[in-house]
């Protein structure tokens, strides 16, 4: 029945060692009854051999998360002056008008320094996110997994992709929030704060803790979505590329050659999130900057009147 799409499984870049297909479905990794010791410990040399570590030991999840660390962390602070008129077209679209026009009035005004505000928080935030999102991400997935059972959890491998990666970006998300909020002031209130240290007290005096987790809920809204498509696109698209375009299976592949398909299909999946994000992104910066606005009242400024409706659960979060 699955011999069809036993190449794939094994193309699958969330293939993992706890799976094992063989042509008439999907079971445990079965042993022999005479010689089940002897067989446990062949597998778990050979899986050693394969892999740096056990998958789902503690070693896995903390590299994992250091994962994060580096990929959302570093990532994120080196786009900060792209960031940073991304935030202001989006509170101020009448004097910053497009990207070029605001990089050139962020340079009149502040000078070529002025591109770098909030990178501190961006790079402390970040670096917590993806912390959280790519080590929750495979603890929710094994926790799935097991609930399901091993042949289900194959057989509805995409849904147990999307339901962890959502999972994990909860948790991500409240990580993230404080230094998100401390960052759009930093960069879409002139004469606020400049750095760090000045706007988070600052923030506190006036609001209290609400000021760093009001934007919690549009940006579940935003992160969510955008997590739960980049981990399917991600896929998917890794999928169809070694289906149609790489001429040979990724076995044969170099890791140069998997590198450059990994990038692509990155690349691909970051589109279709930035698509899927964009409006609860907005929503984030507007309401990061104004004191005492809701969620829904933004949307409503912004124009989205029409699904306003349906984030006014929001005022009560």
């Amino acid at each position: 029945m699955f011999s069809s799409i036993v190449p794939l499984t094994r193309l699958n870049p969330f293939y993992a060692p706890h799976f094992q297909l063989i042509q008439d479905g999907v079971r445990k990794r079965a042993e022999p009854a005479e010689a089940p010791t002897t067989q446990r410990s062949l597998a778990a040399a050979s899986a050693a051999e394969e892999y740096s570590c056990e998958y789902g030991s503690l070693k896995f999840y903390a590299l994992c998360g250091v994962g994060g660390v580096l990929s959302c962390g570093l990532t994120h602070t080196a786009v900060v002056p792209l960031d940073l008129v991304k935030c202001r077209m989006q509170v101020d679209p009448q004097k910053y008008k497009s990207i070029f026009n605001g990089f050139s009035v962020t340079v009149k005004e502040d000078g070529v320094r002025g591109l770098a505000k909030g990178w501190a928080p961006t790079f402390i935030g970040y670096s917590m996110q993806g912390l959280c999102k790519f080590g929750f991400y495979e603890v929710f997935k094994i926790l799935y997994g097991n609930m399901l059972g091993e042949e289900n959890a194959y057989l509805w491998r995409t849904s147990l992709y999307l339901a962890a990666s959502a999972s994990a970006e909860f948790f991500a998300d409240i990580a993230l929030a404080p230094m998100e909020a401390a960052k759009v002031r930093i960069q879409t209130q002139p004469g606020y704060a400049n750095t760090l240290r000045q706007a988070v007290p600052k923030m506190f005096g006036e609001e209290g803790i609400w000021a760093f987790y009001k934007g919690v809920a549009p940006l579940w809204m935003r992160q969510i979505p955008y997590t739960m498509m980049k981990f399917a696109c991600f896929e998917r698209t890794v999928e169809a590329l070694y289906k149609y375009v790489v001429p040979k299976p990724r076995s044969e592949c170099t890791k140069g050659e998997q590198l450059v398909v990994t990038f692509i299909a990155g690349y691909i999946a970051g589109v279709f999130c930035a698509i899927v994000s964009h409006p609860a992104d907005s929503v984030v910066s507007v309401l990061n900057k104004e004191k005492g606005s809701s969620a829904s009242q933004v949307l409503m400024r912004l124009g989205f009147r029409g699904t306003s409706l349906l984030l006014c659960i929001l005022d009560q979060v």
